[in-house]
């Protein structure tokens, strides 16, 4: 029996099947299909998975803590830093708990800029996803096709914010700058691009018979587990939970789009699947409505001095590509918190890793790892 990380207290194995030796594996932190330094120890039957506990914090950076002694202000940057595919998304939920504890309002022109730029952001992580799913099935094709229309939205993001990957652009009240006049045109140009593009994805994932295969009944997680364990986004409304927070609990303009929140009830790798891409072509829909009621006027209320929250408890939660990310503030005195904490999807979403894992083999545990598109920054803050 090989050495291993010792399991927190009170965990209880399950039994082996009778006449097996256990043996474990390291997979991680540096595997290419952990999605970032995450590392998981594996417990295996042979080939078979018998207990995936993960190991976290290789490059945790004490964000939060670090939050304690910068001002609200220059804390929105370090929450691009957690999940950097969805930056905007992130700067979004802080902005909105700033604004709740000092009561801003935002202009019509400048909640439509953040609902455009997170639904962009949406687009360009899913598209990641897809290209990484492709990926770790051994379709190399799928790697370098998803990334390509993902630049392009990242172009849109250079030119309005002069980043390209963590924005650090909403601020309380707006957003730092007004987008460009090529903004709208840009954004139309895009979605008539990405319409056929996303024809051609789907012909060459969608019924592929190897993705069938290496998906379809792979890593079956039930709407009540889902639930219990604390899942959001596509990971919970592929086991047919249908929770949305635009929808749900709308904020920003959402309550005024028209858009449909995509579910499915088999809860495995191909359902994962299957939402996101769907949830590509809403995003789509809602652009569109936007491109079409694109407001004038200012883009940010009245800057404060300084951004002071009364004394106090908030919390702001958004839907980000990944799920629920929430935003919870303690404010005492000054334009500093006395805590930040954020719940963020991807550390919930993980913890389902396991219950999905077992009686695999290895090779379906990358799959499962690919649908729950985890970014490790995200659960190491």
């Amino acid at each position: 029996m090989s050495t291993h990380t010792p399991l927190p207290p009170g965990f209880k194995l399950p039994p082996l099947a009778s006449g097996s030796e256990e043996f474990f594996v390291n997979m991680g932190p540096q595997h290419p299909s952990t999605h970032g330094a995450l590392r998981l120890v594996l417990r295996l039957d042979g080939e078979t998975i018998v207990e995936v506990v993960p190991h976290m914090g290789y490059i945790h950076r004490g964000l939060e803590k670090q939050a304690e002694s910068e001002t609200y202000i220059q804390y929105i940057h370090l929450t691009d830093r957690q999940d950097y595919l969805t930056s905007h998304q992130n700067n979004h939920c802080v902005c909105m708990a700033i604004e709740k504890g000092m009561g801003i309002g935002v202009p019509e022109r400048g909640e439509y800029i953040r609902v455009m730029l997170c639904e962009l952001n949406r687009i360009a992580s899913h598209l990641v996803f897809y290209a990484c799913f492709g990926g770790d099935l051994g379709g190399q094709t799928a790697l370098l096709y998803g990334f390509k229309e993902r630049e392009m939205v990242h172009d849109i993001f250079e030119e309005v914010c002069g980043q390209r990957l963590t924005m650090n652009y909403f601020r309380p009240g707006g957003s730092v700058k007004d987008v460009p006049d090529t903004f709208i045109p840009r954004v139309k140009a895009f979605l008539e691009h990405l319409k056929p593009t996303m024809r051609d994805y789907e012909t060459l994932l969608s019924k592929n018979v190897i993705v069938l295969f290496r998906s379809q009944g792979i890593g079956v997680l039930s709407k009540k587990r889902a639930v219990a364990l604390g899942c959001s986004g596509p990971v919970l409304r592929a086991s047919g939970a249908n929770y949305d927070v635009r929808k749900n609990n709308p904020y920003s303009i959402y309550s005024s789009l028209d858009f449909d929140v995509p579910t499915a009830t088999e809860g495995d790798c191909y359902a994962r699947y299957v939402v996101r891409i769907q949830e590509i072509h809403e995003s789509m829909k809602i652009l569109e409505q936007c491109i079409k009621r694109f407001p004038g006027g200012p883009y940010r209320s009245a800057p404060k001095p300084s951004y002071k929250l009364p004394q106090g408890k908030y919390y702001v939660q958004t839907e980000t590509a990944k799920g629920i990310y929430g935003t919870y503030i303690v404010a005492e005195k000054g334009d500093k918190p006395y805590r930040i904490h954020t719940r963020s999807p991807s550390f919930a979403n993980l913890f389902a890793l396991n219950e999905m894992s077992k009686g695999h083999k290895i090779s379906d545990l990358v799959t499962i790892m690919a649908t729950l598109d985890p970014v490790i920054p995200e659960i190491d803050r």
